[in-house]
């Protein structure tokens, strides 16, 4: 792992196997102000999460020994870190496959420098906290802006980053039907029009698993057909 530099302002771990553009995206990131250590494969990456302790992940899915995937998956087995995905795959299904595996967003190389900064910053402001911001209660559910928890009949319940932001705009706009634009739009913000609808969809899946009794029932989280999802109760 490179030692980091631009001190002071949020962490950022680059892991790509591809040292120029690990190069390159650094100092893109470090202009941005922005406290940046990189590695080249999933083992220095794995160092770098327990000492660097990162604010965001930015993660090549394709390394060499340890997989994206991989990493991936054990940081969701550890919390809610933010991880935008950086892959050369353009298929669709490996698209979904990182979401479902809970990334909070997705960058197809080749890509802009300046847009991976954009979408590093927009995961980043979204994931933060909101001062002055109170619980807000629908039936069953409380959404805790500034403590970002969410708590169901009193259970809590653990999100990613992304499936917090999209549950805390429906509970706060409860039974309003929203299209996948819609959501796009107001809960992906600046990124929205370089998301798939099929993001929505993903993160509404997962939503469902850890909220519902019957995710093929859902009593909250309700799909309208041909038009898009509602917080009904």
């Amino acid at each position: 792992m490179t030692p980091p530099t631009t001190p002071g302002g949020q962490r950022i771990l680059l892991v790509d196997d591809e040292p120029r553009i690990c190069e390159v995206v650094a100092n893109y990131l470090r202009r941005d102000g922005y406290e940046v250590a990189t590695a080249i494969d999933g083992e220095t990456a794995r160092s770098g999460l327990i000492e660097f302790k990162p604010d965001l992940v930015v993660l090549d899915l394709m390394l060499p020994a340890v997989s994206g995937f991989e990493l991936l998956t054990e940081i969701r087995r550890e919390g809610d870190l933010p991880v935008i995905l950086l892959t050369a795959r353009a298929e669709e299904s490996d698209r979904v496959a990182g979401l479902e595996l809970g990334a909070d967003d997705y960058v197809v190389k080749p890509f802009s420098p300046r847009e991976l900064v954009a979408r590093v910053r927009t995961v980043l402001r979204r994931v933060g906290p909101k001062p002055g911001a109170g619980p807000v209660e629908f039936d069953g559910i409380i959404v805790d802006p500034a403590r970002r928890a969410v708590s169901v009949v009193g259970v809590s319940v653990e999100l990613t980053a992304k499936e917090f932001d999209l549950l805390s705009f429906l509970v706060a706009n409860p039974l309003q039907v929203f299209s996948r634009g819609e959501l796009l739009k107001s809960v992906w913000g600046s990124s929205a029009e370089w998301q798939d609808p099929a993001t929505v969809t993903v993160h509404v899946r997962r939503i469902r698993q850890k909220i519902e009794p019957d995710p093929q029932a859902p009593r909250w989280v309700q799909t309208v057909w041909g038009v898009g999802y509602r917080l009904g109760a």
